[in-house]
């Protein structure tokens, strides 16, 4: 008997293991740390349609698009176009980050995503939005993936890469 795996098998199942992380009691209830996802401000985060409808856009300009999550999750899929920054979560990962875009003029529009998990649990956004404000880029946004990358961006058809 031949098993097959569907590609949303595997992002799934890849999504379960990189986002192991442990979740806090509702009574154990705290702030967002200031690298929490939640931190970033409303006004920065970018939804998956704008995205989607930005990268199809006649004339518009188009962001530097950084995946800064795990490296497995990023071979498997990603958003056609982004390139891997390394994840946000670990000093290595955020050196990585800072090396890709130091050269670039301050006011480059990045849009940084994980997609590991969900938005609220994501251990690399928060930490790789803060390094580029703190560095000075002053046109970044987060995709906000309420779920994950693939309900959120593969399982809408938006378009998709793998490898790498």
């Amino acid at each position: 008997m031949r098993f097959s795996l569907s590609k949303r098998a595997v992002i799934v199942a890849v999504l379960a293991v990189s986002c192991s992380l442990p979740v806090q009691a509702a009574s154990q209830w705290s702030p967002p740390s200031p690298t929490s996802a939640s931190s970033i401000p409303q006004s920065q985060l970018i939804q998956p349609d704008e995205l989607n409808r930005l990268l199809h856009a006649q004339g518009a300009e188009r962001p530097l698009i950084l995946q800064v999550g795990s490296h497995v999750l990023f071979a498997e899929s990603h958003i056609a176009g982004s390139e891997y920054a390394g994840p946000g979560s670990q000093d290595a990962g955020l050196q990585q980050l800072r090396a890709r875009v130091g050269p670039l003029p301050r006011k480059t529009f990045i849009v940084i995503y994980c997609g590991c998990c969900p938005w609220n649990r994501c251990p690399n956004v928060g930490p790789a939005y803060k390094a580029l404000t703190d560095m000075g880029f002053t046109r970044v946004k987060a995709l906000y993936l309420a779920d994950n990358l693939g309900a959120d961006w593969v399982d809408k058809g938006f378009p998709v890469e793998t490898g790498r």
